[in-house]
């Protein structure tokens, strides 16, 4: 995921018939959330396993598309023209997520995902043609409701030039919670990893810098998403949000260092992260519940 660098003034196109049969498609699969997942989780979080619950983005880890390789794009995400529609633009990019956190996830907990593709739609902007993909999953622990959440998918055009990055415009100072995280290769690989994520911007600096114009190995953005969830564990306790959301302002690259702000005002938290340079890269708000689990 590399975030929307600048805001586009973008016209919509009348919804294309080739995307209507789209609307509707739903894909389901399970899995089992092991010990291994969330110590694996913990551990490139730097922190202790948890107890009886795992903490919540580890629905991240759950039912990824575990493509073969014969189904993979260039991009090494699987080829779309399965679940997703055939969509012939090559950039693409998870810009922004909002969910309900329905119940605490208990470690070995059967897991299942259901997901529908409830909107498809073309605009353009500065930098050429946007489809923009909508996409509603509902999360299951042993048959009960846990994680309901709305992704924003979004397909761009082949870089037309280098990208020029937005500059500083705001510093952590007012941010009562504060963490620093530096981004590296062995986080970025163990994240991969973890969510089973074959998309080629994180690892493979050629493919990134020469392919898709970044100037380094970008940042996932539910690596991003979990740092913040992370910082509201930490200083909320554990399983205390019932509603999050999250969207990418602009890229994150291997090298920099990330700031994760946060601060509460009754039940609401707000959430930001800049880069040590003081752009503003993810904006995220929740909404806390009254108790924490355990």
């Amino acid at each position: 995921m590399a975030g929307l660098e600048r805001t586009e003034s973008m016209d919509a196109h009348p919804r294309d018939h080739r995307w209507r049969a789209w609307i509707g498609r739903s894909q389901s699969a399970q899995d089992v959330l092991t010990q291994g997942m969330t110590t694996g989780l913990c551990a490139t979080l730097d922190r202790e396993p948890t107890g009886l619950h795992a903490p919540q983005g580890i629905h991240w880890l759950c039912t990824p598309p575990r493509a073969r390789r014969a189904q993979l794009g260039a991009d090494g995400h699987p080829a779309t023209g399965d679940f997703l529609p055939p969509i012939d633009l090559p950039r693409r990019m998870w810009a922004s997520s909002r969910m309900d956190f329905l119940k605490p996830i208990a470690v070995g907990s059967r897991i299942g995902r259901t997901s529908t593709i409830t909107d498809v739609t073309e605009k353009s902007g500065a930098s050429g043609r946007l489809i923009f993909v909508e996409v509603d999953h509902l999360f299951t622990a042993d048959d009960e409701p846990c994680v309901r959440e709305s992704q924003t998918l979004v397909y761009r055009e082949a870089a037309r030039s280098p990208l020029v990055l937005a500059e500083a415009s705001e510093q952590p100072h007012d941010w009562p919670w504060i963490a620093h995280w530096t981004i590296d290769p062995v986080l970025l690989f163990r994240y991969s990893a973890l969510t089973f994520n074959g998309h080629r911007i994180h690892y493979d600096q050629p493919y990134a810098t020469q392919v898709e114009g970044y100037p380094g190995l970008v940042a996932q953005g539910p690596l991003m998403a979990t740092l913040m969830l992370d910082l509201c564990d930490r200083k909320l306790g554990k399983n205390r949000l019932a509603r999050f959301s999250f969207r990418g302002v602009g890229p994150a690259f291997c090298g920099e260092t990330l700031i994760v702000a946060g601060r509460a005002h009754g039940p609401k938290v707000d959430l930001k992260i800049f880069t040590d340079t003081g752009r503003t890269v993810m904006t995220g708000q929740g909404i806390c519940i009254r108790e924490p689990h355990e």
